[in-house]
């Protein structure tokens, strides 16, 4: 394998993240193609400091077809001031920007997806490349980093943000304090079914405080996610210390997801018909979606049942579903 460890990364940022005041620039990465031989992929970046204090890495389109992250965080850097800020705020509210604009979850350039690519390479794919300066760069500058999803095109959500059970429980405990200050409707103690490659993983190795969010899906948003989304990065920034302010604080319930039996899969494609709805209640057994062979009539339709009890926190989003397909994800209640 190829040391690339001492090669520097081939983006370019176009703002200085020493400089004090409020910048708009790009992460400029060359890239050489059929309409544009000398082109680049422009990722929008700002970045705001005054003084000292932390410093919070905000991202959002970590896969392109989620959206309360980029407007959330679009917003975010029009608006926030430096003399509102005591320390560092860096924005980026596209990491995956050619996904973005292409509204898919991967790359349309390399179909890379970019919560699968960490560390990244400098001398890899678009997608890697991106991952690499992140990993490089702007994770090294970061004490707090929040990452915003969503279901995308395929699932849907609960509105919650979550982090990880980590190793290290100082570390754990402050993701959990920041979780609570964002005051999603839901709140998660959050298991992952490969965390290999994923950005929160990198984050978290380096003994960031890292918090993420799933606020609804199906490929779009609506005022209610935008507004949580909204509403949660001040809320974040003020705990923080970062912006002087109360947190804007609401109940939350909080959910666990406490190992694998969370998750049911398709096991072959069809038609697919939801008997439970994300929030209600779930027993084990209980059949939460049915699945309709498409081929022929008269077939009887495949039920899916859940493995333990709880709430349905996720759902397959569109009408149908390929085997191997998340259908649904229940999680427990505990309080």
């Amino acid at each position: 394998m190829t040391d690339t460890g001492l090669r520097p990364s081939p983006i370019s940022a176009t703002v200085d993240f020493a400089a004090e005041g409020v910048q708009h620039g790009f992460l400029r990465l060359p890239y050489s193609r059929d309409d544009s031989a000398w082109g680049s992929v422009m990722v929008p970046i700002t970045v705001v400091r005054n003084g000292k204090g932390p410093t919070a890495l905000l991202t959002g389109g970590n896969h392109g077809d989620e959206y309360e992250g980029p407007i959330a965080l679009f917003d975010l850097a029009r608006s926030l001031r430096a003399d509102e800020v005591s320390g560092a705020v860096i924005i980026v509210p596209a990491m995956n920007y050619p996904a973005f604009l292409a509204g898919t979850r991967t790359s349309p350039i390399d179909r890379g997806n970019m919560n699968r690519s960490f560390p990244g390479r400098p001398d890899g794919t678009v997608t890697e490349k991106i991952a690499d300066y992140f990993q490089r760069v702007l994770l090294p500058m970061a004490d707090l980093v929040l990452d915003f999803h969503s279901g995308g095109k395929t699932l849907d959500f609960l509105p919650f943000c979550a982090a990880h059970i980590l190793p290290n429980k100082q570390q754990e405990a402050k993701a959990f304090e920041f979780v609570t200050a964002f005051a999603a409707p839901y709140s998660m103690k959050m298991l992952e079914i490969d965390a290999v490659g994923m950005y929160d993983t990198a984050a978290e190795d380096m003994g960031k405080i890292f918090i993420t969010t799933e606020l609804g899906g199906g490929g779009t948003t609506t005022a209610r996610s935008a507004a949580i989304a909204k509403r949660g990065t001040m809320n974040v920034l003020r705990h923080a210390g970062i912006v002087s302010c109360a947190v804007d604080s609401s109940p939350t319930r909080w959910l666990d997801m406490p190992d694998g039996r969370c998750f049911s899969f398709a096991e072959q494609g069809g038609l697919i018909e939801p008997t439970i709805d994300l929030g209600e209640a779930v027993a084990e057994d209980a059949v939460i979606a049915r699945i309709y062979p498409t081929g022929k009539t008269g077939e009887a339709p495949r039920e899916i049942r859940a493995a333990m009890d709880g709430i349905l926190c996720a759902r397959h989003f569109p009408g149908l579903v390929k085997s191997g397909d998340c259908v649904g994800v229940v999680a427990v209640v505990t309080n």
